[in-house]
């Protein structure tokens, strides 16, 4: 039972990462990512024996950052990967790592769109060839792959989530 459920608690941060990887080489991330981890956190939550309460509220947590995540999408704001990852992710940190994300998640959304904003005016400058992803990432307009600093807020935020702090 250990090593089901420490792999399940793996597969949380394994799979926030990848959809940062995914945003950051092609400005899109899965839906099969954020699908996996809001159906899995039911069953990791009740193997945790997580209370119901803290359940439902976790899963109220990430349907309201959804409805809020379409919002932002629809006046394009966020794009659509990142409300849904955004949203899976606040499930599992729940209501005890949730400021922590949303907090820890602005701040590196913030210095990595300080960051491309003044690479992507120096890129122009620069003599040698980069991957398509990497030259798609420096256009002077282009998007900033938001699920980076999601990945980046939801796996340092996810030590402060009741189903870490049920186990200790």
């Amino acid at each position: 039972m250990f090593y089901v459920l420490s792999a399940l608690l793996f597969f949380f941060p394994a799979l926030v990462i990848l959809g940062g990887v995914y945003d950051l080489t092609t400005m899109k991330i899965p839906n099969w990512i954020s699908i996996a981890l809001a159906v899995a956190f039911v069953p990791v939550a009740l193997m945790v024996q997580l209370p119901w309460q803290d359940i439902a509220l976790s899963l109220g947590i990430g349907l309201a950052a959804l409805v809020i995540g379409i919002a932002l999408f629809a006046f394009r704001i966020l794009g659509g990967g990142d409300a849904k990852l955004l949203s899976a992710s606040l499930m599992w940190v729940g209501m005890s790592g949730a400021l922590g994300f949303v907090l820890v998640t602005a701040i590196a959304g913030g210095a990595l769109s300080l960051y491309l904003l003044a690479a992507r005016k120096w890129w122009p400058m620069m003599p040698w060839t980069a991957p398509k992803w990497f030259t798609r990432l420096m256009e002077p307009k282009g998007d900033i792959p938001y699920g980076i600093a999601i990945a980046v807020g939801a796996v340092l935020a996810f030590p402060n989530s009741e189903l870490l702090l049920k186990l200790s």
